[in-house]
């Protein structure tokens, strides 16, 4: 039985693996979005659109989204393709999620329900930049 462990923020995904359910953790791979460390005006070129009416003012049109929540959203989406891909092929039995608490609202958006059914457990931290063994500390001692 192979336990993944996910430590995610809007611009890093680590994942990381245990064989049994005290073992240390061991980081398989590291997903890096260089996007979403760019200011919003790196992102975006334009201005929002004008609405021009007859006889009415000029009115911005623009989305509810930035494009740092864009970026942010199409990053989640990336990361549960690759937790797809793993559950597909096998590669884990059990999930743990540790993940900043906005981006893990993203990650649920975009799991399947096959994939949900995986996630034994979340914590909503940003541990993306701590060691092994604090994110080991956010988990249950058995795994």
């Amino acid at each position: 039985m192979t336990i993944w462990v996910l430590a995610a923020d809007n611009s890093r995904a680590r994942f990381f693996t245990a064989e049994k359910a005290r073992s240390p953790l061991t980081e398989i791979r590291d997903l890096v979005d260089p996007q979403a460390r760019l200011h919003e005006g790196d992102l975006v070129t334009d201005r929002d659109g004008r609405d021009r009416r007859a006889g009415s003012p000029i009115h911005g049109v623009g989305s509810d989204n930035s494009a740092k929540d864009d970026a942010a959203d199409r990053f989640a989406q990336q990361v549960c393709a690759e937790l797809e891909t793993a559950r597909v092929e096998g590669a884990f039995s059990k999930l743990y999620v540790v993940a900043a608490p906005a981006f893990l609202g993203l990650l649920r958006k975009h799991q399947s329900a096959p994939l949900r059914a995986l996630v034994a457990g979340e914590t909503d931290k940003n541990m993306t930049t701590q060691n092994t063994e604090a994110i080991r500390a956010q988990l249950p001692d058995f795994l």
